[in-house]
């Protein structure tokens, strides 16, 4: 019994170094998202909730950053299409403020359509670059990969979307 106790215990100790490592990067990722830093905090503890109740279908198989990552995306996809079932458009713009507002809204669309299109690992290292706001070592370390790496892929990224952009118009 006290064996046990004590590799709980350990298991525990491990998870909370765990925890206190990752927390911050596993944020950011949810920032990058959502752009909402209470909904990123929200999802955030609800990933290393999800983590602790099935550490034990961790096979290894990736990086442990890795594994959190994608839980935290499905955790956000979960809230998102929770969201989306339960809200009614209330918002009402001001008609002054249409004609720029239509602007930027469609601009951002535009971006958000051709990143949509952008293949993989295009698309991930964009947006942990500038909406996650990583740095390249911090995304080199969630994708595995080198500095370098995260540096070429996040500019190649930008000038296919940047081409795409133009050729839409």
């Amino acid at each position: 019994m006290k064996s046990k106790r004590k590799e709980v215990n350990a298991q525990m100790n491990d998870f909370d170094s765990l925890f206190q490592q990752l927390n911050p990067m596993v944020y950011r990722y949810l920032l990058s998202l959502s752009g909402d830093s209470d909904l990123a905090a929200e999802l955030t503890s609800e990933t290393f909730y999800q983590a602790y109740l099935h550490i034990d279908r961790f096979r290894g198989d990736c990086k442990v950053e890795t594994w959190l990552c994608q839980i935290a995306k499905n955790a956000y996809f979960k809230e998102m299409k929770r969201r989306n079932r339960h809200s009614e458009l209330t918002e009402q713009e001001d008609s002054s403020n249409f004609v720029d507002s239509l602007s930027d809204r469609e601009q951002a669309l535009q971006l958000h359509r051709q990143l949509h299109l952008l293949q993989e690992p295009y698309r991930e290292v964009f947006m942990l670059r500038v909406f996650g706001e990583l740095s390249f070592k911090e995304i080199a370390h969630v994708c595995g990969k080198g500095e370098s790496w995260a540096k070429v892929t996040f500019y190649r990224a930008k000038d296919k979307l940047l081409s795409a952009m133009e050729e839409e118009q």
